[in-house]
Formats: structure tokens, C-alpha cells, sequence
């Protein structure tokens, strides 16, 4: 597919700004005011395995997908090089058979704002609906709409774009503008949504 022939592209030439070296710091701030337990994760677009390597020295197990076959095997690297244990999968998300779960909590950084379409953002949110246990909490991070135009960085996604999708399955407990963690000069913004999923589905 054309989407992971460009992102592994990308990882084999380097051109990676949101890839800081660092676990992000508004996952690390959800985690801690949230008092989220070590439990079973799943992180959506692991890039290079940072944050679900951060999760795992906490005592997360873990299991991180990303389409880019060379993102995947990076990561798997620097797991054994950082002495952990992550289970990385090559998958996409609308397409390939994931890992049924449940896992109690998930984290992407900048996946959900990747799909274009509101059929494919819905039909991701009731993927990771599935996945989590009851009472599971999903926390992403979404490039945001506000703020002037620009060039470059993440898709820009509207809140009313966010809660359309994610309302009728999650709980929403967080709804804030921040920023990326970014090596860009200018962080992009962002949303952080934190949710919890609902026991069913409540109707459109």
C-alpha cells in the first residue's frame, strides 16, 4: 500500500520529526495523573519503539504495532539493546488481523489523525473498542486544527472531527490542546483525548 511504502521510506532515510529520542511527555503526564497501573498496552504506530519501550521498563506489557517493516525492526533493537521485552508486530490497522486482546490500555501518538476519511477514523475507534477490556482507557494524540496554516507536520483534525468518532464508543475524560513532542522548530499542536471505553456502544 502506498501509505506504507511512504512511511517506510521515511524511517529508511531518517526524515523523522517526531521522533525525539524521548518518550513523549504528555504520555507520561496522562499516566501519572491518571494513576494508570502497569497493565496490558497496546500502542498503534510505535514508529521506533520509544514510548512502548518507556511503558515496558515500567512494568507495562506491551505489544506495539506500525505498516513499516523498518520502523518495526528498529524497534525491536532497541528493545534488546534497552533490556526489555515488547512484542513488535508489522500490521495495518484497517486491513491486517490484530491482536484480539483485551488489553487494558492503548496509546497512539499521532495515528488517529492519519486517516482522512470519517468511515475509516470510525472504523478505527471500533477497533480499539474490541480490543480494550472493560473499563480500558485509550489516550491519543491528534495534530489539531487550530492555529495558523502550515506546511509541514501532522494532519490537522477539528475537535467536533474527534468527539463524532470516539463518542458514541468512548467516554470522553480529556479533551486538551497541547503540543508535540517534536524536533521541529515550532511544535506542532495538538490534541490529548483520553477516554474510557463505554460498556456498549451508545446509539448515533
Amino acid at each position: 500500500m502506498q501509505r506504507t511504502r511512504d512511511f517506510d521510506k521515511r524511517y529508511r532515510a531518517g526524515d523523522l520529526p517526531w521522533d525525539t529520542g524521548r518518550h513523549d511527555s504528555n504520555l507520561e503526564g496522562v499516566i501519572r495523573e491518571y494513576r494508570i497501573p502497569p497493565c496490558t498496552a497496546l500502542e498503534l504506530g510505535a514508529g521506533t519503539g520509544t514510548d512502548a519501550i518507556w511503558l515496558a521498563r515500567r512494568g507495562f506489557r506491551v505489544t506495539a504495532l506500525d505498516l513499516s517493516p523498518t520502523a518495526v525492526e528498529m524497534a525491536r533493537q532497541k528493545a534488546e539493546a534497552a533490556g526489555v521485552e515488547v512484542d513488535f508486530l508489522v500490521a495495518d490497522l484497517l486491513r491486517d488481523e490484530l491482536p484480539p486482546g483485551p488489553f487494558d490500555f492503548v496509546f497512539d501518538r499521532g495515528c488517529f489523525h492519519t486517516f482522512e476519511l470519517p468511515e475509516e477514523r470510525s472504523r478505527l475507534v471500533e477497533i480499539v473498542w474490541r480490543r480494550l477490556a472493560p473499563g480500558g482507557h485509550w489516550f491519543s494524540l491528534m495534530g489539531s486544527a487550530d492555529g495558523p496554516e502550515r506546511e509541514e507536520g501532522p494532519p490537522r483534525r477539528t475537535a467536533i472531527e474527534i468527539v463524532s468518532a470516539v463518542e458514541p464508543w468512548f467516554e470522553i475524560l480529556l479533551l486538551k490542546s497541547t503540543r508535540f513532542d517534536s524536533r521541529l522548530p515550532e511544535p506542532p499542536r495538538a490534541w490529548a483525548c483520553l477516554m474510557r471505553r463505554r460498556q456498549r456502544r451508545r446509539p448515533s
